[in-house]
């Protein structure tokens, strides 16, 4: 599974983390060619059963999602001889990623400081909900319990309706992403020092980083930004409308672009009105402009709509489902659909010109590797039996 192509090749990362934002940042790692280990304990990442739907027993669709091109070994850290396999991976890692609670490494033996002192060129990326110090250290959280917490159901939802959570579990994800960021960061210094660090993120300081342009509104006025449905606080228009063939967004983000949706639907006056002259016009008479622009649309189609728009430079798009989304033609074009030996996942994201990221192996069962990574690091058989099923028996 190792690959000598991607930009990441020759990089070695532990990962035992467990259901979404390390996994995602590991995922990513892994695409890129590092080699990813990923360490399951004897019940196995508990995204294992978040289903159905499941694609076979013990692999719900949900973990399939984040966990291709990893080799799969299964450890019970909480042994003696899971503790020596660990010791015996991180003295050949570059990077470890974790997301235990605060202080469950340092029982098993690997504190903070032991890392830094046994492993000083380790890249130690740790994940947690809050942190681990502070006045909510080492308090659990989920990506939900984030979106209440730092505000980001406070602005979801209708105007009128009560706050939502975000219908994909943004605050871990976008903490994958971070985490994957902070990693190549450490990765890069120490090309300079010599040393690794600790790349520290929590969910809670990734849901305020991504409250903007609210987080910039209130610095400004000290007024609390209100929920506005799918329109944007400081633009206009800048929302879902409904047509005869179902809903659509429009994106006006300048004047150029609002006189050329007006006369796409056949009323060029409007771009003289004065109530919608600039898009500060426009935000003060939001309702004003709504309500004419959903008269507008109300009988027209929006797949012919949305092409001349698109002619015309003026952002807009159906609101696709999921299943749209994913059987799109240009979706498709930029490869964000990948299949391989029957495993159907999400495209790489980030495209590189020379070294592209690869899919080489779908998500592994659990334990798979376990015999051959315990023969790289030099055990003998009769370890390796006994460690493997050790490792694999179901904790309860």
């Amino acid at each position: 599974m190792p690959t000598t192509d991607g930009a990441l090749a020759g990089i070695r990362v532990v990962d035992l983390s467990r259901v979404l934002a390390g996994p995602y940042c590991t995922q990513m790692l892994a695409d890129h060619g590092a080699d990813v280990i990923k360490v399951e304990p004897p019940g196995g990442d508990e995204s294992r059963g978040w289903g159905p739907p499941f694609l076979r027993p013990g692999t719900s669709a949900y973990f399939s999602g984040l966990n291709r091109n990893k080799r799969n070994i299964a450890l019970d850290l909480s042994s003696a001889e899971g503790q020596d396999v660990l010791a015996r991976l991180l003295a050949d890692a570059d990077v470890l990623v974790e997301n235990f609670k605060a202080g469950t490494l340092a029982k098993w033996g690997f504190s903070d400081e032991y890392l830094r002192r046994t492993y000083p060129a380790l890249v130690h990326s740790r994940i947690t909900g809050f942190g681990v110090d502070g006045p909510l250290g080492s308090a659990p959280g989920y990506d939900a319990v984030l979106q209440a917490y730092a505000g980001l159901m406070s602005i979801n939802g209708e105007t009128d309706g009560p706050a939502l959570r975000v219908g994909v579990p943004i605050v871990d994800m976008v903490t994958g992403m971070l985490s994957f960021g902070g990693i190549l960061l450490a990765l890069h210094e120490r090309q300079r020092s010599g040393r690794g660090q600790l790349v520290d993120n929590t969910l809670i300081d990734t849901a305020v980083s991504l409250l903007h342009p609210h987080t910039a509104t209130w610095f400004a006025s000290g007024k609390v930004p209100p929920r506005s449905g799918s329109a944007h606080p400081t633009i206009a228009p800048y929302d879902t409308f409904a047509t005869a063939t179902g809903p659509m967004f429009l994106g006006i983000g300048n004047d150029r672009q609002f006189r050329s949706l007006v006369e796409v639907l056949g009323r060029p006056a409007l771009a003289d009105d004065p109530r919608f002259a600039t898009n500060a016009d426009r935000v003060i008479n939001r309702a004003d402009l709504s309500a004419i622009i959903a008269a507008l649309l109300a009988d027209r189609d929006r797949d012919e709509l949305g092409t001349r728009l698109l002619e015309r430079g003026v952002p807009s798009s159906p609101v696709h489902d999921v299943g749209e989304t994913l059987t799109d033609p240009h979706v498709l074009h930029r490869k964000m659909v990948v299949e391989l030996d029957g495993y159907r996942g999400v495209g790489i994201p980030v495209k590189l010109e020379r070294t592209p990221g690869t899919v080489r192996t779908p998500p592994r069962e659990h334990g798979a590797d376990t015999r051959e990574v315990l023969r790289e690091l030099g055990y003998a058989d009769e370890e390796i039996a006994r460690i493997d099923a050790q490792g694999r028996r179901t904790l309860h």
